[in-house]
């Protein structure tokens, strides 16, 4: 009897490999056959508009299909620069950024996703390329002023020399917007080689003084989802009324669990709890069970997995989940029913894990703390926090936190020193100060114990062989780590000579600069020569960390990579067996939540940036002393002491001498006097101007530089 022939699976990976062996751009007749496919042409049609968008495969022609990778085309954003030009930094990591000339711009503008060819010409170092296809647009809304001359309106860009086409804005479609008025303008219609860009006013600013115009620019920028759908929020509501129910869960009601946070939280995902034993401590880490009324496929789910993650304002919150949800039934507040997943570990007094349990539990919160009322408790007032069983459980809990935490930087974790900033603001919302969050021992507390719970989950599931989403930090490598070694050489200071550091190398050196004048300098240098952590489906260990298996697990609220690991873990404790082709779809989700993080730490970044400059504009004329954060050949910028704030001393401003820039030590040195300003210096300057289109805080030096301490250098 003959054999059946196998069904070849039609999927996003199996058709690019099909089309690569066979070598050659094909017609979607031909790929519809060989799949089986010949009466399903729409569904073909479909899947090759989603790899097309993804940059993987690209329609050569009204009929065929090519693999991009086989013809010369990477993808990547694109930056554009005044003068111009642009550049396009391409996804895959380790390549080369790609010089775009004015001619080979197109249609595309600042921040695009886009394809581009590469030519065989070479722009010094660069290769150079043309765009030949736009995947992405990135700029639904521009955020600009209005301007008109009577007859039509034009919008002038807050980054005006990113966007070299014109803007226009028809009267009929400015709204109520006057001429000079900020506002945030929507893209009807992107520009062509004939035609330039069309927009209308969608929103007239108001005051930019004020952090909440400040949200809503960033907002609209960053296009972040700000309203959920009527579906989600009914959803929500249902889903908040459902009773809690103690079937197939440990009721931890009578236990001693309360919560820890910062002043201005409304959304508790943690609660903590623990037990002094004669060897050691028991410890209660209880998390939301968001995975119980978030579920998959449903209108809350695609609106989380829209979002990734709750973006943080000084004035706001933009969550993850619609408020019935996140402060309502899963946040784990006061004296209140709750349904978690608790992760209840046994440490000895050397901070190792000696057993540990992860079941589905039913908890009631015993109180709401902050971290400020926890450390007055841990410094010696008792009256801070009101009941005795808390009060003793604190004491134990900082006992078991140094403990981990001497035993976690043993290990090579790498902790970094380096300020928050926090933002002040008045009743009207205009920003009153902006110092350096103070970091005290109860966040270490909350921390610890966190990296415990999530340490334990993931290596729970991959003990037992379950995909899940890694939270993974590559090894350094490159010419940043190669460049920070050589650098504190000039310091006195070195590295082990090996081809691959260990995080051990690394803290070992941050411990030998603490309390040093070079403490701030090597800590922020570090930190940049750094990769990016992120998410993964493939675990190669957290490298920060020092840690072989790490997840996020501890906030389902506020993180949808932490919905899902929850989602996998229920999976797992209820006796279900894992498959593999979850694994594909963990990739997708792990690419697509690492890109909304990145995007909400921008965000977050550029609030705190315009909050700075606008509070500066008062500052005028005022001296600060600070440190050199940051030299390059145009100038060198200040950290202010008094204000959490940085500017820039321009080079032009230094009339003593001609100043070069040395790369090897981060210095500007003059070439007659040979004076230096260097990573790590203090100085006194003055504010001179203050530009809040251009986000700009101009500084002039007003007292001579006091170097940190440095070592000779052999040539």
């Amino acid at each position: 009897m003959a054999r059946k022939k196998k069904k070849k699976t039609f999927d996003a990976e199996n058709v690019p490999k099909f089309m690569a062996r066979v070598g050659r751009p094909l017609t979607l007749r031909e790929i519809c056959r060989h799949f089986g496919l010949s009466k399903q042409k729409e569904k073909v049609k479909v899947l090759l508009q989603e790899l097309e968008k993804k940059g993987k495969v690209i329609q050569v022609s009204s009929k065929r299909y090519g693999l991009t990778k086989k013809m010369n085309l990477i993808v990547g954003r694109l930056s554009c620069h005044p003068d111009g030009y642009g550049f396009v930094i391409p996804e895959e990591e380790g390549k080369a950024d790609i010089f775009i000339s004015p001619r080979h711009l197109k249609e595309a503008m600042h921040c695009d996703r886009v394809l581009v060819r590469i030519d065989r010409k070479r722009r010094g170092k660069l290769k150079e390329g043309e765009i030949v296809r736009i995947l992405e647009r990135k700029n639904k809304y521009i955020v600009g002023r209005f301007e008109t001359d009577g007859q039509v309106g034009f919008l002038l860009p807050e980054e005006e020399e990113r966007f070299t086409t014109e803007i226009i804005v028809p009267l009929s479609w400015a709204k109520e917007a006057a001429s000079g008025q900020m506002v945030v303008a929507e893209i009807v219609r992107y520009p062509s080689p004939n035609r330039g860009t069309l927009a209308k006013v969608a929103k007239v600013l108001g005051d930019e003084s004020l952090a909440s115009t400040h949200a809503e620019i960033v907002t609209y920028k960053y296009n972040l989802p700000k309203d959920f759908s009527e579906e989600a929020l009914k959803e929500a509501e249902e889903r908040a009324k459902e009773p809690i129910s103690l079937e197939g869960r440990r009721d931890l009601r009578k236990l001693t669990l309360f919560t820890i946070d910062g002043e201005k939280a409304r959304d508790f995902d943690d609660a903590v709890g623990i037990k002094k034993e004669r060897n050691g401590y028991r410890l209660f880490v209880s998390i939301a069970d968001v995975a119980h009324y978030v579920r998959p496929g449903s209108a809350l789910d695609e609106e989380a997995y829209m979002r990734g993650n709750s973006v943080y304002f000084p004035d706001r919150v933009l969550p993850m989940l619609p408020f019935a949800l996140s402060q309502g039934i899963c946040s784990l507040n006061p004296n209140e029913d709750r349904l978690a997943i608790t992760v209840e570990m046994k440490f000895n007094k050397q901070g190792e894990l000696l057993e540990y349990d992860i079941y589905e539990s039913v908890i009631r919160s015993k109180a709401r703390l902050t971290y400020q009322q926890v450390q007055a408790v841990l410094d010696g007032n008792t009256e801070a926090v009101k009941g005795k069983r808390i009060v003793r459980a604190l004491h134990y809990m900082k006992e078991l936190a140094e403990i981990l935490l001497k035993r976690r930087l043993e290990r090579g974790s790498l902790d970094f020193d380096l300020p928050e900033p926090e933002v002040t603001l008045d009743l009207l919302g205009h920003t009153t100060d902006i110092l350096r969050a103070e970091r005290l021992f109860s966040h270490r507390i909350i921390e610890e114990f966190m990296i415990a719970a999530n340490e334990t989950v993931a290596m729970h599931l991959t003990e037992r062989n379950w995909p899940i989403i890694y939270r993974v930090h590559d090894r350094p490598s490159g010419d940043k780590i190669t460049a920070f070694a050589k650098f504190i050489e000039t310091l006195g200071y070195s590295l082990p000579k090996t081809r691959e550091y260990t995080p051990l190398d690394f803290q070992n050196l941050l411990n030998e600069v603490k309390d040093t004048p070079h403490e701030f300098l090597v800590n922020r240098l570090l930190l940049r020569s750094l990769k990016q952590a992120r998410y993964s489906p493939y675990n190669i260990g957290h490298f920060g960390l020092a840690s072989d298996c790490y997840t996020h697990f501890t906030s389902p609220i506020r993180r949808y990579a932490d919905l899902v690991v929850h989602r996998l873990l229920k999976k797992q404790l209820r006796g279900a067996k894992p498959k593999e082709k979850w694994i594909k779809g963990l990739e997708t989700t792990a690419q697509h939540i690492s890109e909304r993080e990145r995007i909400a730490m921008e965000a977050e970044r550029e609030i705190i940036d315009r909050l700075r400059v606008q509070f500066m504009t008062h500052k005028v004329g005022e001296e600060y002393q600070g440190v050199i954060s940051g030299v390059t050949s145009f100038g060198f910028f200040v950290e202010l002491d008094e204000i959490f704030v940085e500017g820039l001393v321009r080079l032009s401003s230094l009339h003593d001498d001609y100043y070069l820039f040395s790369e090897r030590t981060f210095s500007l040195i003059g070439k007659r006097t040979k004076r230096q300003f260097r990573l790590g210096d203090r100085v006194q300057v003055r504010v001179i101007n203050v530009n809040p289109a251009r986000r700009e805080i101009e500084l002039h030096l007003v007292t001579d530089v006091t170097h940190i301490a440095t070592f000779p250098v052999q040539p």
